[in-house]
């Protein structure tokens, strides 16, 4: 097996309503490749986010009591707090610095995903822009994929990733947080070792791997390549969704 991955270079900046099918077709050109079936591209929540308009300036935003009270605890500006709370289901963990939610979408992470690095707004006080994630970055995918796959005939997958820090370990690694058409686990179990003996428990997080596979490409500052080519994923494309990969509460150790 070889599996490839290529970022695509020299990308515009993406703005609210821009055609990023179109602009990734543009990339894909400038880097030699053409989509051929099986191939997918990961694309990182950030050029999602912008095309979608999720920008917010944070001038625009009026705290709630609980903002101002959870601000207090956290350290952080209320407005921004307002805006975690607004993105999540619940708030599990806070300490100075830190807010750990349950986002909207499923899954834990820090400050619901919204992020102020490689964040530009249109006016006013740059630091006081700030991006939410896609707002349902499974169907964004899916249009992404259609639109592509309708201009080239070809059979593709869509990845969507964002940079998250892990209960166990330090270190933010890159995940899943919307697909199409790829699996998002892998089920290996009855699948035979090197000495016949069959796997028991085995479900391989394969949307994961790729994503934390592709984030050592796309990088975490300046690199300015949101977005990588993939070819020779090891398993078969199938339709999957985020619900796929996520742990149910009852399962949760960590919660």
């Amino acid at each position: 097996m070889t599996l490839t991955l290529t970022p695509l270079p020299k990308l515009p900046l993406i703005h609210a309503g821009d055609d990023l099918p179109d602009i990734l077709l543009k990339g894909l050109s400038a880097a030699n490749l053409t989509l051929t079936d099986g191939d997918i591209l990961v694309l990182t929540q950030k050029i999602v986010s912008k095309e979608e308009g999720r920008l917010v300036n944070l001038k625009e935003v009026v705290p709630s009591k609980t903002a101002v009270d959870l601000a207090t605890r956290s350290l952080k500006d209320p407005r921004l707090v307002e805006l975690i709370l607004r993105e999540s289901r619940k708030v599990l963990r806070v300490r100075p610095g830190t807010i750990i939610v349950e986002h909207r979408l499923g899954f834990i992470c820090a400050s619901a995903g919204i992020d102020h690095s490689n964040v530009q707004g249109t006016d006013g006080n740059p630091e006081e822009w700030v991006l939410l994630l896609p707002e349902d970055p499974d169907r964004s995918a899916a249009e992404i994929r259609a639109k592509l796959e309708e201009k080239t005939s070809t059979r593709l997958g869509v990845l969507i990733i964002d940079s998250h820090g892990r209960a166990w370990r330090l270190g933010t690694v890159g995940v899943a947080i919307g697909l199409s058409g790829l699996p998002g686990l892998v089920d290996e179990r009855g699948w035979e070792d090197l000495f016949g003996y069959q796997l028991k428990i085995t479900l391989v997080g394969a949307a994961d791997e790729l994503a934390a596979a592709a984030s050592l490409v796309i990088g975490q500052a300046a690199e300015g390549t949101p977005v990588v080519h993939v070819r020779g994923f090891p398993y078969p494309l199938r339709e999957s969704s985020l619900a796929e990969i996520l742990r149910p509460e009852d399962e949760d150790l960590f919660r």
